[in-house]
């Protein structure tokens, strides 16, 4: 069985300073055995992951759409940020990627308009993030359960990991898989596990935004 943390970043995301080593170290102390590097525009670092670690990793991105963020899971290229939102879900998919949505109901970061671009993009979505770790309110989730239902769709989980002692807080048990089509049908079997991260993560997450655009402005 695996236990995959769905739903983690690297030092290629803008908020984010953790390295592949880190990642790595981190899932093998916590028994991960599986994970998708997502981070924001980039597959740089899920490529980096990829090479380097002794278990399964699924490289993916979070895509900010013009509606809204969307993830897409086993891509080969990285899809541009502010394209409209069924333009990314057909680049995703014209790579053999699946579609996702995370974080779907969070009223701080989900997509704008829920409820209508889900119905939208319906015709290319895979899944949709049912648990992740870093949502403040995420009362959205029995939504995101019933859509799940209703459409016939398999649900995710994930620490959304920006820092080393996030990473497995939650993880979905799951069967092997060896395809992208194969992770669906065995993440339509797992199991969601975890808890919230510490609200204080958030904090960090700041932090390293704020140095980040320091950097890159020439102040820092």
């Amino acid at each position: 069985m695996l236990k995959a943390d769905l739903h983690i970043h690297t030092s290629s995301s803008f908020d984010c300073h953790m390295a592949a080593d880190e990642i790595i170290a981190r899932c093998l102390g916590k028994g991960i055995n599986c994970i998708a590097i997502t981070d924001h525009g980039a597959i740089e670092g899920g490529l980096q992951v990829q090479k380097l670690a002794p278990f399964k990793v699924i490289v993916g991105e979070e895509v900010r759409t013009a509606e809204g963020e969307i993830m897409g899971l086993f891509l080969k290229e990285a899809v541009p940020n502010g394209l409209p939102l069924i333009e990314s879900a057909v680049r995703i998919k014209a790579q053999g990627g699946i579609v996702g949505v995370p974080h779907p109901f969070d009223p701080f970061r989900g997509l704008k308009r829920t409820s209508q671009n889900l119905e939208s993009l319906l015709h290319y979505l895979d899944l949709l993030e049912l648990f992740n770790s870093r949502s403040l309110i995420f009362d959205g989730a029995g939504q995101a359960r019933r859509f799940c239902l209703e459409h016939k769709l398999p649900g995710s989980a994930g620490s959304d990991a920006h820092t080393p002692g996030e990473i497995g807080t939650s993880w979905v048990e799951m069967e092997d898989f060896s395809s992208p089509a194969s992770f669906l049908a065995s993440l339509s079997r797992g199991r969601i596990k975890g808890k919230r991260s510490n609200p204080l993560v958030h904090f960090r997450t700041f932090h390293h935004k704020r140095l980040r655009g320091m950097f890159n402005s020439g102040k820092g």
